[in-house]
C-alpha cells in the first residue's frame, strides 16, 4: 500500500516515483528554455533585421549668416554617404521639415541623394513633417515616394527673393553711400541706394529661369503622378498634405514608422544618421564678443529665417 502524506488538511497519495517527477520536469524545462534561447540567438545572428537608414533634413536650406549654417550640400555630404553605406539598408527615409531656401543647395543635395540611390539601388522614401515647401519640396522630390501627414504643408513651387532697403534710413542719419564699380550691373540691388526698375527687371529674368528649372525637375520626378494643371501646381501656392495627395504632389498619407513597418515588416530597425555633436573645446575655441556689425548681421539673418517659416504660418 502506498504511504499517505498529510499536507494542508488534504490527504494525497505519494510514491518515490511521484517525488522524482517534478525535479525531472524542471530539468527538462530548463534545458528546453536554454536550447530555445540559443536557437533564437543563432537565428537572429543568421537572419539580422532589415535596416531603414534615416536622414533628417530640418531647417532653412543654405547658409544663414555668419557662423550659422543651414542645410548645405557640403555639410550634408558625409551624412548622405553614411545613410547609404550600411550593407543591410533596405531603404532610405528622408524626414523633411524645411520651408526652402537656396535653389542651388537644394539641387546639389537632391543630386547627391539620387546619385547614391541609383548607385546602391536603394529605394528612397520622403516623409514630410510640418512643411516641405519650395526648396524643401525640391528635396522631397529626390525620393521615389513622398508621404506626408494630412496637416503637413507641401508645394510652393516657385521662386522668391527678399531683402531690406536702407536708403531712407541712412539719409535721415546724414550718411552718404559711395559706390565705385566697373560694369553696368556690378552694383545692382544695393540695399543702401534707391531701387531701380532695371535692377528689378534683371532679377525677375533670373527668377523666371530658376522657376523653369524648378518646374522641369518636379515634372521629371513626378512624371505621371501630377493630376492638376501645370499653371496651378507651379503657381507658387502651397497645400495641406491631404490636398497634395489629390493633386499628385504626394503619394500617401502616413508617418515614417507606420509606413516602413507596413512595407518592410514589424522587425525593421531604424538607423538615424545625425551630425556629430561638437565637443566642449570646439565650442569654446575662439570665443569672442561679437561686434555691432556682427550682431546686426545675425539679427537680420534671424529675421530672414523666421520669414521663411512664417510664410507658412509656422
Amino acid at each position: 500500500m502506498p504511504k499517505t502524506v498529510l499536507k494542508k488538511n488534504k490527504v494525497t497519495a505519494s510514491t518515490p516515483k511521484d517525488r522524482k517527477e517534478p525535479l525531472e520536469t524542471r530539468r527538462r524545462s530548463r534545458i528546453g528554455d536554454f536550447t530555445a534561447a540559443i536557437g533564437k540567438i543563432v537565428y537572429d545572428f543568421l537572419n539580422p533585421p532589415d535596416i531603414i537608414g534615416v536622414l533628417r533634413l530640418n531647417g532653412v536650406i543654405g547658409s544663414s549668416g555668419r557662423g550659422k549654417e543651414g542645410l548645405t550640400a557640403h555639410g550634408l555630404a558625409p551624412l548622405i554617404e553614411r545613410v547609404f553605406d550600411h550593407g543591410r539598408v533596405k531603404a532610405v527615409a528622408l524626414v523633411i521639415n524645411s520651408p526652402g531656401g537656396s535653389p542651388v543647395q537644394s539641387s546639389l543635395i537632391a543630386k547627391h541623394i539620387r546619385a547614391l540611390a541609383d548607385e546602391k539601388k536603394k529605394p528612397v522614401l520622403a516623409f514630410v513633417e510640418d512643411v516641405a515647401a519650395s526648396g524643401g519640396y525640391w528635396l522631397a522630390c529626390a525620393a521615389d515616394e513622398i508621404h506626408a501627414s494630412p496637416a503637413s504643408i507641401v508645394g510652393s513651387i516657385g521662386v522668391v527673393s527678399a531683402g531690406f532697403g536702407f536708403s531712407e534710413a541712412i539719409e535721415k542719419l546724414g550718411i552718404e553711400r559711395r559706390v565705385y564699380s566697373e560694369g553696368k550691373y556690378k552694383s545692382v540691388l544695393d540695399p543702401f541706394k534707391p531701387e531701380k526698375e532695371s535692377d528689378v527687371a534683371l532679377l525677375k529674368d533670373l527668377q523666371k529661369d530658376l522657376h523653369a528649372q524648378f518646374k522641369a525637375y518636379v515634372s521629371e520626378r513626378r512624371e505621371g503622378k501630377l493630376t492638376a494643371k501645370p499653371e496651378e501646381v507651379f503657381s507658387g501656392r502651397f497645400w495641406l498634405g491631404n490636398q497634395g495627395l489629390e493633386l499628385g504632389l504626394v503619394d500617401g498619407l502616413g508617418d515614417m514608422r507606420s509606413v516602413c513597418r507596413a512595407r518592410f515588416g514589424d522587425k525593421v530597425v531604424f538607423r538615424v544618421i545625425a551630425p556629430p555633436r561638437p565637443i566642449l573645446f570646439k565650442i569654446l575655441q575662439g570665443v569672442k564678443l561679437p561686434t555691432a556689425v556682427e550682431l546686426t548681421d545675425a539679427g537680420l539673418s534671424t529675421l530672414e529665417d523666421r520669414a521663411h517659416w512664417q510664410r507658412f504660418g509656422l
